[in-house]
C-alpha cells in the first residue's frame, strides 16, 4: 500500500511537516515522487517512520537516528527487540514512580508508613536509567558492566541523608570550579580544591576509587562532547581545565 504526506502523516499521528522535515535531512524519503509531484511512501518508509518515532520516544536525537537507521548494516528486526526492551525498561520505572506515589497518597491519608528509602527509590531508579541511556555504553566498555552495576547498586542503597550531601556537594565542585577557572591556574590552590571535592563526589557513587579512573574519567570529559558540553555551558574551556587539574591531583596524564 502507498500513501501521501498527508494520509502517512495522519496514519503515524505526526504532522506532514514533520515528514517533509525529515525528507529535507534524509532520515525519511519518500519512496518516490509522482507525476503530480506528491511524495510517495510505501512500506519500508511506513517501517522506517515506525523506528524512528521509537527512537524518538526513547529521546535519541535525529542525528544519531539518521546515523543508526542509514546505516548499511542497520537491522530492523534487532533495532525492534531493542526497542522492546528499552520500553520495558520504561515500563518499570513508571511502574515504580506509580507505586510511589500511590504510597505516598497513603501515607499522607494514614493508611500506611513509608521509609525514606522507599521514597526515593523511583527518583534513584530513573537517575540511574537516564544515565546509562546518555552514557551507559561508554562507561561500560571504559569500566567493564560489574563496576558500573556496583556504582548503580550504590546509588539505589543511598539514603536520604547521603542524597542531599552528594547533591550539596556537586554544587560546590560546580562553584569551586568556576572560580578556580579564572585564575587560569590548574595547578592552583583553588583547582585542586576542586580536584579534590570532585573526588569526594566520585566517591558517593563509585564503589571504590583509584587515581587511574579519576583521571580517565576527566579525559573523557574532554574527549566526550557531551561531557564537555556539560562543563562548558557556563565557561567554555572549563573541561578541559577540570582535566588537566585532576591530572595534576592524582599525578596521572592520560
Amino acid at each position: 500500500m502507498e500513501y501521501t504526506v498527508q494520509k502517512l502523516a495522519h496514519l503515524a499521528g505526526v504532522s506532514t511537516r514533520t515528514l517533509r522535515y525529515y525528507d529535507e535531512i534524509g532520515i525519511l524519503k519518500p519512496a518516490r515522487i509522482n507525476s503530480s509531484g506528491y511524495r510517495i511512501y510505501g512500506q519500508t518508509e511506513v517501517d522506517r517512520l515506525q523506528q524512528i518515532l521509537f527512537y524518538r520516544e526513547l529521546g535519541v536525537s535525529l542525528d544519531s537516528i539518521k546515523d543508526i537507521v542509514t546505516a548499511p548494516n542497520f537491522d530492523g528486526a534487532s533495532a525492534l527487540r531493542e526497542h522492546r526492551e528499552k520500553l520495558l525498561e520504561k515500563k518499570e520505572q513508571l511502574e515504580m514512580l506509580i507505586a510511589n506515589v500511590d504510597k505516598t497518597i497513603a501515607l499522607s491519608e494514614g493508611r500506611m508508613e513509608m521509609s525514606n528509602k522507599e521514597k526515593f527509590e523511583g527518583f534513584k531508579k530513573k537517575m540511574i536509567e537516564e544515565n546509562e541511556k546518555k552514557y551507559g555504553k561508554e562507561i561500560r566498555e571504559k569500566y567493564g558492566s560489574d563496576t558500573v552495576d556496583k556504582s548503580n547498586a550504590k546509588v539505589m542503597n543511598m539514603t536520604q541523608e547521603q542524597h542531599d550531601e552528594v547533591t550539596a556537594l556537586a554544587k560546590q565542585v560546580t562553584e569551586t570550579l568556576a572560580e578556580a577557572y579564572k585564575t587560569g591556574d590548574p595547578k592552583g590552590e583553588l583547582a585542586q580544591k576542586a580536584a579534590d571535592l570532585h573526588k569526594q563526589w566520585l566517591c558517593y557513587y563509585w564503589n571504590e576509587y583509584s587515581k587511574e579512573a579519576h583521571a580517565g574519567l576527566a579525559q573523557m570529559y574532554v574527549d566526550d562532547e557531551r561531557f564537555t558540553a556539560y562543563y562548558d555551558k557556563v565557561q567554555p574551556g572549563t573541561a578541559e581545565f577540570l582535566r588537566d587539574a585532576i591530572h595534576f591531583y592524582t599525578g596521572i596524564k592520560k
